[in-house]
């Protein structure tokens, strides 16, 4: 199987056929979530404002799979409280209520708490907001690592005996009768390779239809693209610690959209996401002044402290591949996703259209489902139970309990364990890499172990392990989706990495 794109489609499912015995090579022509699959707002949620659209199948989905996939990697994965403040101007109480009670019982919850009505002039979480702000709703809802997600996605596939090939575009691929011949191209120049597949999956994302249409080449003139795209913009930006408390906000907005305002990375709260059509290329896409005035306008209608464009300290832009379903407005197109089979005209050919991280996993399994049915090989399907890499704790702490206990519980054996390290370096690690932290860690009985300090808590042990066993190629790699070291970074820090990596790759 070829799977084109390592996005957090692709990986998922080169992840899932790996793991049900398929050949599989998976190329993408830069890193690993590069693109849309690093610039979400970060959670495994159902979707609350979906409800609205009516979008009960989509909804239900999601929310089927935030507690399947807490559990799976309970590291990069934890449970996270939403306080949405109620301004009765934009929705009605009673309207709140019964999209909680529907968000609360579409889908089993044994992890996850239930919504609740909370009186904000006395809840910890009214402390930053404006007086007028008296009267709120709690729910819950999943925070995600998502460019960590993708990555342990592909390990678990390469693992599982795929070939995983980034900075590797597929320049052409011919299909025949029997099989898809394709040109694969390194970025750094090296040789052209030619390999060749009995099925073609597309999971190019924002260039899925661009794909079909300038890549992919049909047997005898039969129309391989027959689906259009929306691309939607979606940016976010990070400012200095908006809140001392651990809940994440749900803002309603005046035009009827929400943002959310979530606590990130300890120091910092993100604010996002808008809703912004494009045309061009999606590598090009990058939040626009206009954008970034809206969220802090939004943000501030809120906050006791004004939130203003000097105070953001770091933002991004993704693009959003969404099935065109017709919606005059691009907040309200479908999050769903679509798998398109294609059999007539020769090899079989799968793309994938939209989805949202949280159903990757399902969309990954009934995309593997679908394949096993067009080659008559039907294989079954494993991963609702299975962990990712790090994700197993019990080896450390046993037989598991709660996804957000059970790190914890992981945290404190780590310490004991290695009691050299500092707590900020321990929970670090512990976050990014799980059970598999003593592959980073080796044979070190002291900090002087991990070799020279490249940047504050960043050693020579853990920049080489992301090269070796990460795909970790240059210093964006590291500080912006192995992990968000960046924003603790000074320029100059930064610039070490950067150096470190040069020597190394």
């Amino acid at each position: 199987m070829l799977v084109v794109g390592g996005g957090i489609n692709g990986a998922g499912i080169a992840r899932d056929l790996a793991g049900r015995g398929w050949r599989v090579l998976l190329a993408e022509a830069e890193d690993l979530a590069q693109h849309t699959s690093s610039s979400s707002t970060k959670l495994i949620h159902g979707g609350l404002r979906y409800l609205e659209h009516r979008e009960f199948s989509l909804v239900r989905k999601a929310l089927q799979e935030r507690e399947v996939l807490l559990r799976s990697a309970p590291h990069i994965m934890w449970p996270l409280r939403f306080v949405m403040p109620h301004d009765p101007s934009m929705r009605p109480a009673w309207m709140i209520r019964l999209g909680l009670f529907l968000y609360d019982h579409l889908a089993r919850r044994e992890v996850l708490p239930g919504s609740n009505a909370i009186d904000l002039r006395t809840h910890a979480a009214g402390a930053p907001l404006k007086a007028g702000c008296t009267r709120g709703f709690v729910y819950s809802d999943g925070w995600v690592d998502d460019a960590r997600l993708v990555l342990l996605n592909a390990l678990d596939a390469r693992e599982r005996g795929a070939e995983v090939l980034t900075r590797t575009r597929v320049v052409s691929a011919q299909r025949g009768a029997q099989g898809w011949r394709a040109v694969l191209q390194p970025a750094d120049g090296g040789a052209a390779r030619t390999v060749e597949a009995r099925m073609l999956v597309n999971a190019a994302g924002p260039w899925a239809e661009r794909f079909l249409r300038g890549v992919a080449r049909p047997a005898a003139g039969e129309t391989l693209a027959t689906r259009s795209l929306r691309l939607v913009k979606g940016s976010h930006i990070v400012v200095p610690r908006c809140f001392e408390h651990d809940h994440a906000y749900i803002f309603q907005n005046p035009d009827r959209r929400i943002i959310f305002a979530i606590p990130y990375e300890r120091d910092f709260t993100l604010i996002g996401t808008t809703d912004q059509e494009i045309e061009g290329d999606p590598a090009q896409a990058r939040i626009s002044e206009g954008e970034i005035a809206y969220l802090c306008e939004q943000a501030s209608r809120y906050f006791t402290r004004a939130v203003t464009p000097s105070d953001v300290i770091w933002h991004y832009a993704g693009v959003r591949p969404l099935l065109d379903d017709a919606s005059g407005d691009a907040s309200a197109v479908t999050r769903d996703y679509l798998l398109e089979s294609h059999t007539d005209g020769g090899a079989p050919l799968l793309s994938v259209w939209g989805g949202k991280i949280t159903t990757f996993r399902k969309l990954a399994e009934d995309a593997a489902d679908e394949i096993g049915r067009l080659l008559g090989q039907r294989r079954p399907a494993w991963t609702a139970a299975a962990h990712l890499p790090g994700g197993d704790l019990s080896a450390w702490i046993g037989p598991p309990q709660r996804p957000d206990t059970d790190f914890e519980r992981f945290v404190v054996q780590l310490r004991a364990r290695h009691a050299w390290l500092e707590a900020p370096l321990a929970r670090r690690l512990a976050r990014a890499y799980g059970s598999r932290v003593e592959g980073v860690l080796g044979t070190a009985t002291s900090i002087a172990g991990l070799g020279a300090e490249i940047a504050p808590g960043l050693h020579e042990a853990e920049l080489d392990f992301l090269v070796r066993h990460e795909w970790a190629r240059s210093a964006e790699d590291v500080l912006w989706r192995r992990s968000k070291l960046g924003l603790h970074f000074s320029a100059a820090e930064r610039e070490a990495v950067g150096r470190w990596m040069a020597g190394r790759t």
